[in-house]
């Protein structure tokens, strides 16, 4: 005030809000764009009577790198800068905290002088010197009995295992193909059965009606929220993407967004480079590496989150302004154990074609009732990539996400339930862009049903582990969750056989099967497909997308192309485990002026 850079009134505005929020003021004033970070430091040295240190102008001492670990360095923003003598002078971006960091510091760095430097001059030096040394933690975070890394590297009794059933599966092909046709339809029947009966339970399970959208009272002091956006050539949808994350209303001083970019991505840097971020929002590179995948670059850039919650929200995604407001008033009521929240996912292009009609059925059915009926029910569930959030000590309780896994949130779901983390569904929208072109489609299907094989293999090679974390419930939830889900799209052709039946022609069961029989599986066949049907209407009775309701039954053409991605993964897993089959957006627009500002709850 005293230097002309802030008004009177500004400034008592920013107080108000500091004390609203429980903040320094100094940080409001920075992100309300109230006066620049520059300023503020001023401000502070001249308060502190402290020197500012800038990176452009006087770099750090690269030789003082090893003085403090870069994890210390990074969770309490300093930074050893230069050596006056024996005093070292640490530089910090949080001053007010400084008395409180001395006692941490070893005890034979020597006497220590404070000085000041931005937040973004810390963890950008600290991403280049430390940056390859962060990014190898980052892949191997996760223990290597909790990863999938070593899956290309079975052990020799496991190979000759999968070598005996795949020479008995030629065998009996030659010899008894009647044989092996029947054990097919007999696991193909079976795995319908218990696919049908666990979305039935869920269906009864789910609340009948949506709650109601109460008002949000945040809690006394509101935590500081990260969102993690990982992008990879996405020039297309970056500037969209900040304007979308702009409407959310949670307090800015309390919001941090990191755009969290692959180092060879240069198309999308160029792209942001081009559009001014707001004090909130930052971009961190991820260093090149053996693999380069979405939990990979989420765990790298967790190292520089400042939040004590933490949030992923994909390239596309726009949610509902109060969403994150949502989040932090239901995890400040619910108990410790709350680590997880899943948000719902639904369209903002439902209707560019029919993949795109068909593609939101499917979500509302997945996000608005199988999930949240799975969840009464009790089991673990796999988490949606996007619009989830943690609390932090769960998050790093489980070591973050598996970085060779091509459906992390899947897995990470299962490995917060066996910590003893609950996950809920919240009843808050996010909108996307809806994959509405057949072979992106199949290629993005390919990839989650190849992170579902995975994921199971990963679990289930322990069993008695997965059982004692787990419980009976859940384990049994768990196999058939997944397990059908893999079956069935595999051996979905068995099944088209029975065409052949109903049109007359000639079938190799012919002999084998009774008109008996023939009546029984129409009927469950039938019985199928009224359960796709009773659980896709009611799921679109629950979006503001009512008029899908006459393209519910045309879902029979649109599972048989997930049959096409499961052959497409299967052989994947094999050969290339840790592909990251990229879907690229922004090529299909909202269907409408607001199509992609949600209004609804689910």
């Amino acid at each position: 005030m005293e230097a002309g850079q802030v008004a009177p009134r500004s400034m008592l505005g920013a107080l108000a809000e500091a004390g609203r929020i429980g903040r320094p003021v100094e940080q409001v004033l920075a992100a309300e764009r109230i006066a620049t970070r520059a300023e503020v430091l001023s401000a502070q040295a001249r308060h502190f009577g402290a020197i500012v240190l800038r990176r452009a102008e006087a770099p750090p001492d690269p030789d003082l790198v090893g003085t403090l670990p870069p994890e210390f360095c990074l969770a309490h923003g300093v930074l050893p800068w230069l050596r006056l003598g024996e005093t070292l002078v640490l530089a910090t971006a949080r001053p007010e905290r400084f008395e409180a960091l001395l006692p941490l510091l070893p005890a034979d760095i020597g006497p220590v002088m404070m000085a000041l430097t931005h937040e973004a001059d810390i963890q950008d030096e600290l991403a280049e010197r430390c940056g390859a040394e962060l990014a190898r933690a980052a892949e191997t975070w996760r223990p290597e009995q909790e990863s999938c890394r070593d899956f290309n590297h079975a052990a020799p009794a496991a190979r000759v295992m999968a070598g005996l059933c795949g020479a008995l599966c030629l065998a009996l092909l030659v010899v008894a193909p009647v044989a092996l046709f029947g054990a097919a339809l007999a696991l193909a029947l079976a795995s319908l059965i218990v696919a049908q009966g666990l979305k039935l339970a869920a269906l009864v399970a789910t609340p009948n009606r949506p709650p109601d959208r109460a008002a949000v009272t945040l809690p006394r002091s509101p935590p500081r929220v990260t969102i993690l956006v990982p992008l990879f050539r996405e020039a297309e949808i970056a500037t969209t993407l900040v304007t979308r994350l702009s409407r959310v209303t949670y307090p800015r001083t309390l919001l941090e967004v990191i755009l969290v970019l692959e180092a060879e991505d240069a198309v999308t840097r160029a792209a942001l480079a081009r559009t001014e971020l707001p004090p909130w929002m930052r971009v961190v590179v991820v260093p090149p590496g053996p693999v380069t995948t979405k939990p990979r670059a989420l765990n790298y850039a967790l190292c520089f989150a400042l939040g004590d919650i933490v949030g992923i929200y994909d390239a596309e995604d726009s949610p509902a302004p109060d969403q994150i407001d949502r989040v932090v008033a239901r995890f400040a009521e619910a108990p410790a154990d709350l680590g997880c929240l899943q948000g719902i996912l639904d369209f903002y292009n439902p209707r560019a074609n029919w993949l795109s009609r068909c593609f939101a059925i499917e979500y509302a059915s997945w996000f608005r009732i199988l999930l949240p009926g799975l969840v009464r029910l009790g089991f673990a569930i796999p988490l949606g990539g996007t619009t989830v959030f943690f609390r932090r000590e769960a998050l790093e309780d489980c070591c973050g996400w598996d970085a060779h896994n091509v459906t992390e949130d899947a897995d990470l779901g299962l490995w917060l339930a066996r910590a003893g983390w609950r996950t809920e569904m919240l009843p808050t929208v996010t909108r996307e862009e809806a994959n509405n072109r057949a072979w992106p489609w199949v290629k993005q299907r390919s990839r989650w049903l190849k992170g579902y094989v995975i994921t199971w293999w990963v679990h289930s090679r322990r069993p008695r582990a997965l059982l004692r974390d787990l419980g009976p419930r859940r384990f049994a939830g768990m196999q058939m969750l997944f397990l059908t889900t893999i079956v069935q799209f595999t051996l979905a052709p068995v099944l088209w056989s029975f065409w052949l039946f109903f049109a007359g022609l000639p079938h190799p069961l012919d002999p084998y099967l009774s008109q008996d029989a023939l009546v029984w599986l129409t009927a469950l066949f039938l019985g199928a497909e009224a359960t796709a049907l009773l659980i896709g209407l009611a799921a679109v009775a629950r979006t503001p997308h009512r008029g899908l309701m006459p393209w519910v039954p045309t879902l029979f053409a649109y599972y048989p192309m997930a049959t096409l991605a499961i052959y497409k993964a299967l052989w994947e897993t094999v050969t290339r485990p840790f592909y990251w089959d990229k879907t690229q957006h922004g090529h299909s627009a909202p269907d409408g002026p607001g199509a992609d500002l949600p209004t609804d709850t689910g």
